[in-house]
């Protein structure tokens, strides 16, 4: 019977993490409202009769590679490009949202002022995984797209490590306990935490460096080695477990020289496996009872959270800098809770519970509450105010390309010199260092993952060209951002015209395989570049119409139809389509064709261009 339950739960977490999809929404909302409805309003699903004693282990292990995987992604290095601000909200906006939400738990809602004082220090964190679909569909001005995407990415880790190290300090001070002895359990808890997380970075380093570890082991290895450092951790001195492995990931993501990017992606599949499922469980352990022993204090305490705490940590981290005044408002409104907050959350609870401390049971059905609110609300309210205070950005105009390879960056180029924004991504390192020495941004992975939410510029992405060599690459690609960005704005090139209509391939990727006409292949693209042929533009006239130009330029690959003048005002950008196998509109007067010219025609225009320069 148990294993149709856990079945049950895999499945239901697919569900929920689809509609999620589907709605474009964060798909935290949909798990604990799934744990609601099979928990409390149903009775279907009881977690502590399903799991027994081993729930609290799962749990606290499912925690502990979260924060894992999300310490890997803290990188010291860009800590010192961030603004001021975000380095403002990580420090002492962090410490003023923590203040104002623990003493409000404690005099409003009478909580325990241990309980109030982990509640305060567990709210303050945000995360990518919420902010960053909310940014998407809002779409707001770079200087707050920018420091609410770093805040999630920065605060996830360090918030984490904040709750945990506040709960350390309030669980070691006993009733009657004396200062110091206090203060001794605190260095012990901290210095356990600190050396298992270094040595077992440090060993994690060896391992791989030294090639020990054979590569197809790395993530498995690594895995193995985060559950033994919790465990180990917690044996020596409890509950410095969390500390320990969000120590390890920060060691392993400050290694310059060490290859992490498959072990990372990994471990983003399985936290979402593991987000998934636990968020059910701990939604579905919430008794009526506990929900309903909720009283109108509730309602004054989220308002606190929502208009006061928040407001004042931005007004105190944007002191002093120049951010205006309407992006300041729109920062003091976005900040929903997410993961991090309630994971972290629910195992506190349960060690609270087991030690005896009085309200801990009230933690859990807060803590959801907030992020239900925050997200639903926040989620709602974010585009029309980014609408009224006028901080939302113009229509996306920028072309993603998947690939930076050398057919991927002649296009680039070209397009670069037409005044059309790019960006490129590739999970090849070389390619990439090829693109930046071009001087065109490129994202280093596939775009399709979760860690390209929080560095690819997602929100001024108009169009998706899949220019990679790599089928399987470009079908990923398709597939992904058709559904964000709408089939007709995701194109892909052929492979080549013998893989025009491979069976494999999905009906959404075979349909978008239309780049450059019937003729356009990479195979074909690369011919002609690696043969001299270049990008160039040239613009259709009543003296040279698109008839003349098909004439003189038999050889041309055309690529793509601009409209609007390349130096024209920034208010009215050049609007772009690419050529298709299936275009009904060919080029009008006064648009420009941007085609790859072979070697010698493209000589000849370089020469003529030049003479008339001289001239």
């Amino acid at each position: 019977m148990s294993a149709i339950y856990i079945a049950g739960i895999a499945l239901c977490s697919v569900l929920a993490q689809w509609v999620a999809w589907a709605f474009r929404v964060p798909a935290i909302l949909f798990l604990l409202l799934t744990g609601l409805l099979l928990g409390p309003f149903t009775g279907v699903l009881d977690p502590d009769a399903l799991l027994g004693d081993l729930l609290f282990p799962v749990v606290s292990l499912s925690v502990a590679i979260i924060l894992f995987e999300g310490s890997l992604t803290l990188h010291f290095r860009e800590l010192k490009g961030i603004s001021k601000v975000v380095r403002n909200l990580c420090s002492i906006g962090m410490l003023t949202t923590c203040i104002i939400i623990s003493f409000s738990a404690y005099w409003l809602l009478e909580l325990n002022w241990r309980v109030a004082a982990v509640l305060g220090a567990v709210l303050v964190v945000t995360g990518p995984t919420v902010i960053a679909p909310l940014l998407n569909s809002m779409r707001p001005t770079q200087d707050i797209d920018r420091i609410l995407r770093w805040e999630g990415i920065v605060i996830d880790p360090i918030g984490a490590l904040f709750a945990v190290l506040v709960f350390e300090a309030v669980m070691l001070v006993g009733e009657g306990q004396i200062f110091s002895h206090t203060i001794i359990a605190l260095v012990k808890t901290l210095g356990v935490g600190l050396t298992i997380g270094v040595v077992a970075g440090w060993l994690t380093t060896q391992l791989m460096r030294r090639e020990w570890l054979p590569f197809e082991l790395h993530k498995f290895g690594i895995l193995a080695l985060v559950l033994i450092s919790f465990s180990v951790s917690n044996h020596l001195s409890h509950e410095s477990g969390l500390l320990a492995v969000t120590v390890f990931g920060i060691w392993l993501a400050n290694q310059d020289d060490l290859e992490i990017d498959s072990v990372l992606e990994f471990k983003e599949d399985l936290s979402m496996i593991l987000i998934s499922t636990l968020f059910i469980l701990l939604a579905a352990r919430l008794e009526l009872s506990d929900l309903m022993m909720l009283d109108s204090d509730v309602f004054i305490f989220l308002a606190i959270v929502l208009f006061i705490a928040r407001p004042v940590c931005i007004a105190i981290s944007t002191f002093g800098t120049d951010l205006p005044m309407k992006s300041r408002l729109v920062l003091a409104w976005i900040a929903p809770r997410g993961i991090v907050a309630a994971a972290v959350g629910s195992v506190f609870a349960l060690s609270m519970m087991e030690a005896g401390v009085a309200d801990a049971e009230k933690m859990v059905p807060l803590i959801f509450t907030v992020i239900i609110i925050t997200v639903v609300l926040q989620s709602l309210t974010a585009i029309p105010l980014a609408k009224l205070l006028g901080v939302r950005q113009p229509s996306p105009s920028t072309i993603l390309i998947i690939g930076a390879n050398h057919v991927s960056r002649a296009i680039a180029r070209g397009l670069k010199d037409q005044n059309i924004p790019v960006h490129l991504s590739d999970p090849a390192w070389e390619n990439c260092k090829m693109a930046r020495m071009d001087g065109l941004p490129c994202y280093y992975g596939n775009p399709q993952s979760e860690h390209a939410e929080r560095y690819l510029p997602l929100t001024t992405i108009r169009s998706v060209l899949a220019l990679s060599p790599n089928r399987h690459h470009n079908a990923l690609g398709v597939q992904y951002f058709s559904h964000l960005l709408n089939d007709k704005n995701v194109f892909s090139l052929r492979s080549s015209s013998s893989h025009a209509k491979a069976n494999k391939d999905s009906a959404t990727f075979l349909s978008r395989q239309i780049l450059f006409g019937e003729n356009g292949s990479y195979a074909r693209l690369s011919s002609v570049i690696a043969k001299g042929g270049k990008v160039s533009a040239t613009r259709i006239s009543d003296e040279f119409s698109w008839e003349q130009y098909q004439e003189m330029n038999p050889e041309a690959i055309p690529l793509f139809i601009l409209k609007g003048d390349k130096d024209g005002d920034d208010d009215a950008p050049v609007k772009l389509r690419p050529f298709t196998s299936d275009m009904e509109k060919p080029p009008q007067e006064g648009e420009r064709i941007v085609a790859l010219q072979p070697a010698k025609i493209s000589l000849l225009k370089d020469s003529q261009a030049k003479a008339k320069e001289e001239s």
